[in-house]
C-alpha cells in the first residue's frame, strides 16, 4: 500500500505541471498587457518595457513556464504583481477561509445525503422519499448564486438569524456560505445513496440474509450499506473537486475573502502568479483527495486489497 500511495503522489506532478501549461498559455494568449494594469496612470512605453524586463515577461513563453516550474519546485509561488508580496502571503490566510467553507459544506453534504438516502430506499413508498426526490431535483436545478441569493434575502435580510457577507462572526460567517456550496452535492449523494442502496437490497445474499432471520437492521446496516457505499464514495470525491470550483461564486455571492474570490480578482487585474498559485493549490487539494478515496476503497471493498496483493505476487514471479 505505501508503494501505492507514493506511486499516485508521483502522478500528481505531471497532473500539476499540465494544469499549469493550459493556464500559463491561456494567460500568455489573453489579449492585452499586464504592465498597463500593474502600472496605470505611470504607464509610458519606457516604463513598460523596464517593467517587464524585471518580471521576465519580456522572454520566450517557454522561458518563463519553465522558470516558473523551477521556482515552484523550491516552494517559491513568485511575487504578485500588483501587490509586490509573495503569493504565499496572500494564499495562506485566504486558503484558510475557503478550506473551512469546503469543510462544513462537505460535512453537511454526507452528514445529510448518505442517511436520507439510506432511510428513502428502505422506505421507497414514504411520504418523507417522496420529500427527498422532490428536494432532490431542487438541488441538482438550483443554481449556487441564485441559492445563494434566496438564502441571505430570507435568513440575513427578513429574519437577521444569519450573517450575510463576511468571516467577522465565527461559525455562523459559515453557515450560508456551506449550505449554498454543499445544496447541490448534497442532492447528488443522496440520490447516488439511494439508488445504490435499492440496488443492493434487491441482491441475493441480501434476500439469503432475511431467509436465515438476520436482524432488518443488520441487513441495511452490515450487509447492503458496504456494497451501496462504493457508489456514494467516488461522488463524494468528485464532489471534492467541485466544491473548489463552486466557491468561487460562493465567496463572491457572500464578500468572502478567500482562494476563489482571489482567483477572480487576479484574473481580473492579470496577476498571473497569483493565478497559478490558487489554481496548483486547487489542483493539489483535488488531486488528494483522489488518493483519499481510493485508500477508503481498499479499506472498504477487500476485493481490490486481493486484486492488488494478486497484480504484486505476479510481479514477484515475473521478476524471479
Amino acid at each position: 500500500m505505501a508503494r501505492y500511495v507514493i506511486k499516485r503522489l508521483l502522478y500528481m506532478i505531471p497532473v500539476v505541471l499540465a494544469l499549469m501549461l493550459v493556464v500559463f498559455s491561456i494567460l500568455y494568449m489573453t489579449p492585452g498587457d499586464a504592465t498597463v494594469v500593474i502600472l496605470g496612470n505611470e504607464y509610458t512605453r519606457e516604463t513598460s518595457d523596464a517593467l517587464k524586463a524585471e518580471l521576465g515577461l519580456d522572454k520566450p513563453f517557454i522561458v518563463q513556464y519553465f522558470n516558473y516550474v523551477v521556482r515552484l519546485a523550491r516552494g517559491d509561488f513568485g511575487m504578485s504583481y500588483i501587490t509586490k508580496a509573495p503569493v504565499i502571503e496572500q494564499l495562506a490566510p485566504r486558503f484558510v477561509n475557503t478550506g473551512e467553507i469546503v469543510i462544513c459544506a462537505m460535512i453537511f453534504c454526507v452528514s445529510l445525503g448518505i442517511p436520507i438516502g439510506i432511510f428513502s430506499a428502505t422506505k421507497p413508498d414514504s411520504f418523507f422519499a417522496k420529500i427527498t426526490m422532490v428536494v432532490g431535483l431542487m438541488g441538482v436545478s438550483l443554481p449556487i448564486f441564485w441559492l445563494g441569493l434566496l438564502l441571505i434575502l430570507l435568513f440575513s435580510v427578513r429574519l437577521h438569524w444569519l450573517p450575510s457577507s463576511g468571516m467577522s462572526d465565527g461559525f455562523l460567517s459559515l453557515i450560508l456560505p456551506s449550505v449554498t456550496l454543499g445544496f447541490n452535492y448534497m442532492a447528488n449523494i443522496m440520490r447516488t445513496t439511494r439508488s445504490s442502496m435499492l440496488e443492493a437490497i434487491r441482491q441475493d445474499f441480501i434476500r439469503t440474509a432475511r431467509a436465515k432471520g438476520v436482524n432488518e437492521r443488520d441487513i441495511v446496516y452490515v450487509h447492503a450499506l458496504g456494497n451501496a457505499l462504493m457508489p456514494t464514495i467516488t461522488v463524494v470525491g468528485i464532489n471534492i473537486g467541485m466544491l473548489l470550483g463552486g466557491v468561487v461564486l460562493t465567496e463572491t455571492v457572500f464578500s468572502i475573502p478567500g482562494t476563489g474570490r482571489l482567483l477572480v480578482e487576479s484574473i481580473n487585474k492579470r496577476d498571473t502568479p497569483v493565478v497559478l498559485g490558487c489554481l496548483v493549490i486547487m489542483a493539489l487539494c483535488v488531486a488528494i483527495s483522489n488518493l483519499a478515496v481510493d485508500l477508503i476503497y481498499a479499506y472498504i471493498d477487500p476485493r481490490i486489497r486481493a486484486q492488488y496483493s494478486a497484480r504484486k505476487k505476479r510481479a514477484r514471479k515475473e521478476d524471479a
